[in-house]
């Protein structure tokens, strides 16, 4: 198949470096309250728009709905990198008293349950400087952190590349202690020639016979958005219907919880605000049965949030819309789009079939005992085989 990448390339991920400013580099780590003024809102969406890697969970429409509705109490830390007053570069940082349950104190960028990449906003130009910068600080900030930890980081782009290039430069122990590869979009072909060549026949025969079968009960139709008409109350059908199913009888859909529905409806409205939201919907008689959220950020994009109705579950109504979704190959700014699925997603990935590689790092910070005592702590973890050593 004729794709983009096998492997999602670095080169999706480059943008353009516009010069950056002059002069000494201020990095802070500050309470995210003091980013809730018009201004510092304005600086980061400008540094969002200059980013070496696009992350939209990192853009201030979509961050700062998360604090206030996950973090009221500011244990949160805004880390921020300033070149002559000019932001350059953040990323959100927690002290956490456990890793991955074990009672191992570190100190790591921040993930909550809906945020499904950990890279920084960094300008491009200026990754080097802000991993140096992050890492001098953690060093003269560790307090009781045995490491630094950066989760859900994107392998063998510009922000990667660059952190390997500093911790070599520093002679600092890093260690990427877990790799996983989930599915993206990122083709040469056309939608219509991209389902063919994803799909076998007999599943597009299948998918054919789904979509007679469900136009036979009623009036199917399909709309993709990019504007905010009627948001609102799309945003509560989204909501209604993602909680109408397993998610809602297991608790982990967005309106079980006050506070993620909260960010939800705050993000989308951000989003759109800034022209970052698409909507796709499939309706039956006017009633939607699968819905869609993608965060359009160029050259890429973000397949953020789907539901369907289970009713019509044998009809496959998700699969359907994945289907009008392939139209992203087509869109003059979009190069890839990010599933933001977990590892071997059971629908997903047999769609989408290029692949692009997400991993959790963990460096050495602070004094030669701290260091030494991550040296062992990192061995321990990786086994035998610590080819994740650097």
């Amino acid at each position: 198949m004729a794709s983009k990448a096998d492997v999602l390339s670095p080169d999706l991920n480059r943008v353009e470096a516009a010069p950056l400013a002059q002069g000494p580099a201020v990095a802070r780590a500050s309470a995210w309250s003091e980013f809730e003024t018009a201004e510092a809102r304005a600086q980061w969406d400008a540094l969002a728009k200059r980013a070496a890697e696009p992350n939209p969970f990192h853009d201030v429409w979509y961050l700062l709905p998360a604090l206030r509705a996950l973090d009221p109490s500011g244990t949160v830390r805004l880390f921020t990198l300033r070149a002559q007053g000019e932001l350059i570069g953040l990323l959100p940082l927690r002290r956490e008293p456990r890793y991955y349950g074990r009672p191992i104190p570190q100190l790591g960028n921040w993930i909550h349950g809906n945020c499904f990449l950990g890279a920084p906003l960094v300008a491009a130009g200026a990754e080097q400087a802000f991993w140096r910068a992050l890492l001098d600080w953690a060093d003269a900030n560790a307090n009781r952190a045995l490491f630094l930890h950066i989760a859900q980081l994107p392998l063998g782009g510009p922000l990667h590349t660059a952190l390997q290039a500093v911790l070599a430069e520093q002679g600092r122990l890093g260690a990427l202690v877990h790799r996983e590869e989930r599915a993206v979009l990122a083709s040469e072909l056309s939608p219509a020639a991209y389902f063919e060549d994803s799909l076998s026949g007999k599943k597009r025969k299948e998918l054919r016979r789904q979509h007679a079968r469900l136009s036979e009960l009623g009036t199917l139709t399909f709309e993709r958005q990019t504007d905010d008409a009627d948001l609102r109350d799309w945003t509560e059908r989204f909501l209604a219907l993602e909680h109408s199913g397993w998610k809602g009888s297991a608790g982990s859909a967005l309106a079980s919880h006050q506070a993620t529905a909260a960010l939800f409806r705050e993000a989308l409205a951000g989003a759109a605000q800034r022209g970052r939201l698409e909507r796709l919907t499939l309706s039956l008689d006017g009633e939607p049965i699968a819905m869609l959220v993608q965060f359009l950020t160029p050259p890429g994009a973000f397949s953020y949030k789907t539901a369907f109705d289970e009713r019509f579950a044998r009809f496959s109504p998700g699969v359907l819309l994945q289907r009008e979704n392939l139209a992203l190959l087509d869109h003059p700014q979009v190069e890839w789009c990010d599933s933001c699925a977990a590892a071997d997603h059971p629908m997903i990935d047999h769609i989408w079939r290029e692949r692009r590689e997400i991993g959790r790092l963990s460096i050495a910070i602070g004094g030669r005992v701290r260091r030494a005592l991550f040296r062992q702590l990192v061995r321990l973890e990786l086994g035998r085989h610590p080819a994740g050593l650097s």
